[in-house]
């Protein structure tokens, strides 16, 4: 049997804190109070590194795997992660619950905490595969998808859905697939609170075009009160997450997950730990004394092969609505790509910020 990748890497090259979330036992049921989405060429474990950085508590999720890459591909570039990530949880994408309970059993092994089901995607790709949002029309099918996956892992098995593809009915369609899953025991079902259009719409257009039903959500969850049940979409910032938290009429979610916006402005994320756990602070101040906090995971993927674009790209979101930032963006896009691209090249960017809320400073203060 393969070494746990987890184990190979006890942590993130000298970003994990001492208060490490795996430190204080920190589980997933409660760290999903607050999840940042499984995205497709984004989730990747640079991207879960750096998010750490800006978050103890914050569920994090891999991309999505199919279960076919799980058990024949390579595993350590799709699914590979480092202990400081935790609590991480793993999204494959299969329809096959034999093939899902083995590929569950392999990331089991890996050292992830949980490992969820993917019934959301739209995509023509997963279509194809019979796997994603057209599942939502199969629910016996994806009950035994999730019993085969809970008879292989002692780990909790998720679910993240929609409420419902094309004419469907949502009601109807998101009450049989929870009812199919909770008969298999599932342990959370994460709601992405519209429609999947598959047929007239592309995966972008899926993303925003089908309008929002937060209700939906909350009348599963008035039905399910034993049931954690978790929402998604259209969540743009911590203020918002907050409001969806909050009873509503005696009805109470158990988590947020936001996708887009915790990615393209990735320093909300140092609001969660205080605003959504209740925790004392952030583990770092700003945007500033985050990338220097990850610093040294970049020196060490730098020093084993790995290109610095491939770790920056995640970064390029930073310092939104500074001074400085589009200068910022532009100077990582274009040199982030050189051969020599390193910390230096980092520092630079980042000085442009410096730079323009000085010279800010200085206007304000004439």
């Amino acid at each position: 049997m393969h070494e746990p990748v987890a184990a190979q890497n006890e942590d993130i090259a000298g970003v994990r804190a001492p208060d490490s979330a795996r430190d204080a036992g920190i589980s997933v049921a409660q760290a999903s109070r607050f999840s940042v989405a499984p995205m497709m060429d984004w989730t990747d474990r640079h991207c879960r590194a750096f998010h750490r950085v800006l978050s103890r508590r914050a569920l994090l999720y891999t991309e999505m795997v199919t279960t076919g890459a799980v058990i024949h591909g390579p595993r350590e570039r799709l699914i590979g992660f480092s202990e400081g990530e935790h609590p991480v949880a793993v999204q494959l994408g299969g329809s096959d619950p034999e093939e899902l309970a083995q590929a569950a059993r392999i990331c089991a092994d890996y050292g992830y905490g949980a490992v969820n089901l993917n019934v959301g995607c739209p995509s023509d790709r997963v279509q194809d595969g019979r796997f994603g949002a057209c599942l939502m029309r199969e629910p016996a099918l994806v009950g035994d998808c999730v019993a085969a996956m809970k008879a292989a892992v002692a780990l909790p098995v998720t679910v993240k859905c929609r409420i419902g593809v094309d004419d469907q009915d949502p009601g109807e369609a998101l009450d049989a697939l929870t009812a199919a899953c909770r008969q298999a025991g599932v342990d959370e079902i994460v709601v992405h609170a519209r429609k999947a259009w598959l047929q007239g719409l592309s995966p972008k257009e899926n993303r925003d075009v089908p309008p929002l039903d937060y209700d939906r959500v909350f009348a599963l969850k008035a039905a399910n009160p034993d049931l954690p049940v978790s929402i998604n979409g259209g969540i743009r910032d911590i203020d918002a997450a907050c409001v969806l938290l909050a009873p509503r009429d005696g009805v109470t979610l158990d988590g947020v997950m936001l996708g887009r916006a915790a990615y393209q402005d990735p320093e909300l994320l140092l609001r969660v730990d205080t605003e959504i756990f209740g925790e004392a602070g952030a583990p770092v101040a700003d945007a500033f004394e985050a990338i220097e906090a990850f610093e040294p995971y970049i020196a060490h993927q730098l020093e084993v092969g790995v290109r610095f674009a491939s770790i920056t790209r995640h970064m390029l979101g930073l310092f939104a609505g500074r001074p400085g930032a589009r200068l910022y963006r532009r100077h990582l896009s274009t040199h982030a790509v050189a051969p020599d691209a390193g910390i230096a090249t980092l520092r630079a960017a980042v000085d442009h910020v410096r730079e323009a809320m000085a010279r800010r400073e200085r206007e304000d203060a004439a």
